[in-house]
């Protein structure tokens, strides 16, 4: 009761209470804003590993002193392999895609249609067009991005120019030859929604003078945990020589760079709460200097120097726990509307405040972590609790006597 009474304002102590709620409104902000951060950052990481890993796979198998064109039975005993879903033959490589009034470098891929159509990350998001007859049809399928940067739609002509071209008595000629587009797909991410093209194996063998072989045989797996005993079953089942690699060696830097401004982000905005945690201190130190007097005709009627200790841990403690459970709801509320919330501040503003081809998505993600909520809920209590434990012991210590004697 006292405690409570203590966090009301009264004239006297008005400036006090204007501590707690600054503090209060500290711990609440800085609680939210880990939890937004911090889920934001996650949805980077999960949707950029979905769309990275869906597109490119998890183990890139390329050859070792001959070329790979026994590459349908090494696929095959690839995809016999525990745990392996997808074994996908292609060829590789960088050509300039052109139109009447565009023309950009792009990495075209040549994939057997059976092995595109599994690939869920592609096949899954076809906004025009369909993948039926692909091999056959001498097709294309690229993204929507570079779709509208050609002003292309399905059924419409792509050139494709290729520096290795035909051997002339002059050299090497480049590969010029128009594909017609039979299908747009839109994974949502920037750059592989502008920069790849798909295209029939047979025809990339052709167009890139592969003498019946293949560049790289990408292995999709269910489980990207257990990558290295996947690894060791797949040069079990090989007998030729191969080399391999996976998406963390490929990937490395960039998502090691994610998690390193994950882990500062978390640092800096811990201090937030922390600075509003000293705001505590400094509050309960002048409500008990304010309340010296009271606090020495307490001890006068007999409460104990733990009753009076807990007067003021019960005051600041408060303040921490109302603080940090309105800032986990306030986290958590606009976590899980973030998208909503960034459409509406650039409608209302009338700008992009998530370009796409910065962010590479199309979309601001977030994925809330429970186990993240939990961690910054309990140092926010932890950090509020501590704060009171300095003006709780000035309280309990104070003299009565000389707390009285001017009185």
């Amino acid at each position: 009761m006292i405690a409570f009474r203590y966090l009301r304002a009264r004239r006297r102590e008005g400036f006090i209470s204007v501590i707690a709620g600054f503090s209060f409104l500290g711990i609440t902000l800085g609680v939210a804003t880990l939890i937004i951060v911090l889920s934001v950052m996650n949805g980077f990481r999960k949707e950029l590993l979905d769309k990275i890993v869906g597109v490119n796979g998890h183990i890139f198998v390329s050859a070792l002193e001959t070329p790979l064109s026994d590459y349908a039975d090494v696929a095959a005993k690839i995809t016999a392999v525990p745990d392996v879903t997808l074994a996908m033959p292609m060829v590789e490589g960088q050509a300039l895609a052109s139109s009447p009034s565009y023309a950009g470098g792009v990495m075209v891929r040549g994939v057997r249609s059976e092995d595109l159509k599994k690939v869920r990350v592609i096949s899954g998001n076809i906004r025009y067009g369909a993948l039926d007859g692909f091999d056959s049809g001498q097709g294309l399928v690229i993204g929507k991005r570079l779709a509208e940067q050609l002003l292309l739609r399905a059924g419409d002509s792509l050139t494709l120019t290729s520096p290795r071209g035909a051997q002339t008595p002059f050299g090497t000629a480049p590969r010029v030859k128009s594909y017609p587009i039979a299908a747009i797909y839109e994974v949502g991410m920037s750059e592989f929604d502008s920069a790849f093209v798909y295209m029939p194996l047979k025809e990339s063998q052709a167009f890139f003078n592969r003498d019946n072989d293949v560049t790289v045989i990408e292995v999709f797996i269910r489980q990207p945990d257990a990558i290295d005993i996947i690894k060791m079953g797949i040069e079990d089942s090989i007998t030729r020589p191969i080399i391999m690699s996976d998406w963390r060696l490929r990937n490395r830097i960039f998502f090691g760079v994610l998690q390193v401004e994950r882990n500062v982000m978390f640092l800096i905005l811990t201090l937030i709460v922390l600075v509003a945690a000293l705001n505590i201190i400094s509050g309960l130190i002048m409500l008990v200097k304010d309340k010296s007097s009271d606090i020495a005709i307490l001890r006068t009627m007999g409460a104990t120097r733990g009753a009076i200790q807990r007067i003021f841990l019960i005051t600041g403690a408060a303040i921490g726990i109302v603080g940090t459970f309105a800032g986990l709801g306030m986290g958590i509320a606009v976590a899980a509307n973030i998208e909503t919330l960034r459409a509406f501040f650039s409608r209302l503003t009338n700008t992009n405040l998530f370009p796409a081809e910065f962010y590479f998505l199309s979309r601001l993600p977030s994925v809330i972590d429970p186990f993240e909520v939990i961690t910054v809920a309990l140092i926010a209590l932890t950090l509020s609790l501590l704060a009171t434990l300095y003006p709780a012991w000035r309280a309990a210590n104070l003299d009565p006597v000389d707390a009285l004697r001017y009185e």
